[in-house]
């Protein structure tokens, strides 16, 4: 225990092992979707689909590994899907790059990444940012993960007319359905790990309505991919160019703040946020995240983020970096047992973040409504991150808006150096997206 306590923050008198561990289980199955869905994005490049499993597994458990003994919290890291929809999509297919020239760009990315980093100027960004937006942040992320749930189990889909609306009734949506009503039931009459077990018995319940389903010779072990195909595979020779630092500062922009977004309403939840409203080891949580940044690239993965599914073991009751090395170990165990973890459905997993997203809807309470000033900027953060999509949109937006009403209102003073500069950089990373 001493050891636990020493490199990994667990207090005997306040923690329970098996809480923590089965917190780090549910924050692994809320999250192991990343396994399925990274190398299918990334391998639309032309990469090996085998080598991207096991490059995703191997950068998720070192950088939340890292995470667990430097910042020794509950939270989990893995490649971000915005970020490699970006890799894939933008750099790939819209701009040109081959995928080792991206790979590279990850790579500088990263380093640089470090180097912001190691120098606190993340730090100096995410302090600068008032309270009201930091509440609005963390009931803006519950709500964007609780549409990812809807969305993933087809319960809400695209409409030509609205944009969005309410899907068919279909095998997934109603196991995404079904999903939902069980872990809101078992976390209603307070169950240990209502969140994991409702990710189980739906994925049990997914195989009679053809969701879960099993391929012929189906074995639950196999051996880790070869990842020589793409590790270390990286292409310098036409980065020389004003293209690739503007693309450079876009991926800096997003990957700062989907961390500082998702590091901020986490720790609101899991209750880190001192009276002061700092975050207690802060800087090594988002060291970790740079240094498996870097690795991710290494690797032949792209950009490492932390994750907001993180929140789904913190309701469970990590309070530790034991929750992150349960996560850590899951991934590298999950080099062996692929077939298994993905057998998991999508469906699935909605109930924990739907559950999640109600969970973290409650600093809403802690913004001042009655102030104008203080409440728009937190509305504009809240519903740009579900509209557009994206952590870092939201909060690039939430912090304009929150520049512009205080100028407007004459309320200067409530403004500092870090929030200007950050405007000014936010619109210009606009003009030339």
């Amino acid at each position: 225990m001493k050891f636990l306590e020493k490199a990994l923050g667990f207090n005997p008198k306040t923690m329970q092992l098996k809480t923590e561990i089965i917190a780090g289980a549910t924050t692994f199955l809320t999250m192991s979707y990343i396994l399925a869905v990274n190398p299918t994005i990334l391998s639309s490049t032309g990469m090996d689909k085998g080598a991207l499993f096991t490059a995703t597994a191997i950068a998720s458990a070192i950088a939340t590994l890292l995470l667990a003994f430097m910042a020794k919290m509950p939270f989990a890291q893995a490649p971000s899907m915005g970020l490699n929809a970006f890799f894939a999509y933008t750099l790939c297919q819209a701009m040109g790059y081959t995928w080792k020239e991206s790979l590279a760009i990850m790579l500088i990315e990263g380093i640089v990444f470090l180097l912001i980093t190691f120098f606190h100027i993340r730090e100096l960004i995410l302090y600068s940012i008032p309270k009201s937006l930091r509440f609005a942040i963390s009931a803006g992320i519950g709500m964007f993960i609780a549409f990812i749930g809807l969305k993933n189990a087809d319960i809400i889909v695209a409409k030509e007319g609205t944009f969005v609306g309410l899907g068919d009734f279909t095998p997934i949506s109603i196991l995404g359905i079904i999903a939902i009503i069980v872990s809101g039931v078992l976390m209603a009459r307070n169950i240990k790990g209502s969140l994991f077990w409702g990710i189980l018995i739906t994925t049990i319940i997914g195989i009679p309505l053809g969701v879960t389903q099993f391929s012929s010779g189906w074995l639950p072990i196999s051996a880790p991919q070869d990842i020589s195909p793409i590790f270390c595979k990286f292409d310098f020779s036409n980065l020389l160019n004003i293209k690739t630092i503007l693309v450079v500062f876009s991926l800096l922009i997003v990957n700062i703040f989907d961390t500082i977004g998702t590091l901020v309403g986490l720790s609101e939840k899991a209750g880190f946020v001192n009276a002061g409203g700092n975050i207690p080891r802060v800087e090594q949580a988002m060291m970790s995240d740079a240094i498996g940044t870097t690795c991710g690239a290494l690797l032949g993965s792209s950009t490492i983020t932390t994750y907001v599914e993180s929140a789904s073991g913190i309701a469970e009751g990590g309070k530790s970096g034991v929750t992150s090395f349960a996560v850590g170990i899951l991934f590298l165990v999950s080099l062996f047992l692929s077939p298994l973890f993905l057998l998991i459905p999508g469906a699935a997993t909605s109930g924990a973040l739907v559950m999640v997203g109600v969970l973290m809807l409650d600093s809403i309470k802690k913004i001042d409504m009655e102030d104008i000033s203080e409440s728009f900027p937190a509305f504009i953060t809240i519903i740009t991150m579900v509209l557009c999509y994206s952590i870092a949109d939201g909060i690039c937006l939430g912090i304009l808006s929150y520049v512009i009403i205080k100028l407007c209102t004459g309320q200067y003073k409530q403004l500092n150096p870090t929030l200007v500069v950050l405007s000014i950089l936010f619109i210009i990373n606009f003009i030339f997206e």
